[in-house]
């Protein structure tokens, strides 16, 4: 397990703190459909850090070829109908580009600045000419607005416990997942981002933003500098 990172409940946890069962069990939301209105149909999207195939899905579903990566071998085993690969975003270095990367689930909020640096770099490296880099940030109020609660249509109950300093801008989050017939908590680090730092890290990896996909803000589109006209 990572410093700073850890998990419970049953089944594997991954060195981050993710239950393997559990992320197996969460529902997806609209993230598949926001993916689809900001790229061209059958794309090849580059999806790091995959987990079980919780967007993989869905994508593949909606006519997208997808290869997925993730790190954890328990994770790739419940990936359906997609190429896997298994290796750490930030040493990910394939002989080939891909229409679409995508860094979702807040990875872009690592809590060390280098990790956050090498997953960008990542990105970069994979893109293809025209292509794009799709990114999932926090909303704005995630780290303030705590404790919170929400109760799923399906059963569950989530809980963003605390989200408390640890030092040098990075935060010590606690998730509590509550299922009818079990449980899991996971402890993460995060390094909250303003709108201003995030770009400013992107255009650090030559990205720049393209536009925001959802009036939130959570969801980018990112391109190449070069091909932003920088």
């Amino acid at each position: 397990m990572r410093d700073g990172y850890g998990g419970t409940g049953p089944g594997a946890i991954t060195p981050d703190g993710c239950a393997v069962e559990l992320y197996s069990r969460l529902p997806i939301g609209d993230e598949p459909d926001i993916i689809a209105a900001a790229v061209h149909a059958g794309a090849h999207i580059l999806e790091l850090g995959s987990g079980v195939g919780r967007m993989t899905h869905p994508l593949l579903e909606r006519g997208f070829r997808v290869t997925a990566v993730d790190e954890s071998p328990e994770m790739l085993e419940r990936v359906r109908g997609a190429r896997t690969l298994r290796s750490p975003i930030e040493a990910l270095e394939l002989d080939e580009t891909f229409d679409v990367v995508m860094l979702a689930s807040f990875l872009v909020h690592a809590g060390d600045v280098e990790v956050r640096r090498g997953l960008l770099r990542a990105c970069i490296r994979h893109v293809a000419p025209g292509g794009c880099v799709l990114i999932q940030r926090e909303g704005e109020d995630y780290h303030t607005d705590t404790p919170r609660e929400r109760v799923d249509p399906s059963g569950f109950t989530v809980r963003i416990v605390s989200s408390q300093p640890v030092g040098d801008g990075v935060n010590s989050v606690r998730a509590e997942y509550q299922f009818p017939d079990a449980a899991w908590t996971q402890t993460f680090l995060a390094r909250p981002l303003s709108r201003e730092v995030f770009e400013e890290a992107l255009e650090e990896a030559g990205l720049r933003v393209d536009r925001y996909l959802t009036e939130d803000r959570t969801w980018v589109r990112a391109v190449p500098v070069d091909a932003a006209g920088g």
